[in-house]
């Protein structure tokens, strides 16, 4: 596969191309009259990229990667509320549009990517004092200095379509090193199990491109395993969601989840959303 060749002049390799699918199905989410999350900003990045989105046109996980973002949302707002002067950090921010739909004009913000894509995030969201970006990777020892150094807590992590790609020695490395700079902060994190992870060939969008998930999680308590004291507060599939944000679904995503649930599919009760608290 050729990386994706954009407008800007950059370039995209195999496990950045995985970030543009999110994109993607937020900015069809928002031309629903009803839409989950009324992204508009995804929309305008999504017509600024030169890049063949037709691939992953109608696939069923664009839906699923609405739901898991309007649940990291839901949790990032219920943050927002209890701590309104907080500090969010986006791991592996890609081009999320998180802050462009829930900033409350008095957060912190930080995105954090490897360098390629953080030049290309530049090219859209200029740093502002309480918006900083980050190039670097999650497992690296020095960017938790930058943001400590730039704003206090309490601190929400959002690892959105992130840790599953690192392998699990990196994955153990990245989770040990969030609780060791930012203890008792919040991690939001989606986890694969083992046959997710050996299904992807065959997944409706990872197969259309070449990055994989290597890191294989039966669930968050793996995580309680290898650092105790992390305290698990809420673990969801993509069909089982928290009563709350089930309730404001549209009616057509409610019966979507319902026929999801009640087929209990392998590739969906697998992958989980989770929020710990780090100890």
């Amino acid at each position: 596969m050729t990386a994706a060749q954009h407008g800007t002049g950059i370039q995209l390799g195999s496990v950045q191309e995985t970030l543009l699918i999110p994109l993607y199905g937020r900015a069809v989410d928002a031309r629903r009259k009803d839409s989950v999350l009324g992204d508009t900003r995804a929309a305008e990045l999504v017509a600024s990229l030169d890049y063949d989105f037709t691939r992953f046109d109608d696939l069923p996980s664009l839906t699923g990667a609405v739901l898991r973002t309007a649940l990291f949302d839901h949790w990032v707002s219920g943050f927002l509320t209890a701590h309104p002067a907080g500090t969010l950090v986006e791991l592996g921010a890609g081009l999320n549009t998180r802050y462009e739909r829930l900033d409350n004009g008095t957060a912190h913000w930080f995105d954090l990517d490897l360098p390629d894509v953080t030049a290309l995030r530049r090219t859209f969201v200029p740093d502002t004092p309480r918006r900083t970006a980050i190039a670097a990777s999650v497992t690296e020892a020095a960017w938790p200095d930058i943001v400590t150094a730039r704003s206090a807590g309490p601190y929400f992590l959002a690892a959105e379509a992130v840790l599953p790609f690192l392998d699990e020695a990196g994955a153990r490395h990245a989770i040990g090193l969030l609780s060791d700079r930012f203890p008792g902060a919040l991690l939001a994190l989606d986890t694969a199990g083992p046959a997710f992870i050996a299904g992807q060939d065959h997944h409706d969008a990872l197969s259309k491109v070449d990055a994989r998930m290597r890191w294989a999680c039966a669930g968050p308590d793996q995580l309680a395993q290898w650092f105790p004291g992390i305290d698990v507060l809420a673990s969801h599939t993509l069909s089982t969601p928290p009563t709350k944000m089930y309730e404001e679904l549209p009616v057509a995503h409610r019966q979507l989840l319902d026929g999801l649930a009640a087929q209990q599919l392998p590739q969906v009760e697998e992958y989980r959303l989770n929020l710990v608290r780090l100890p």
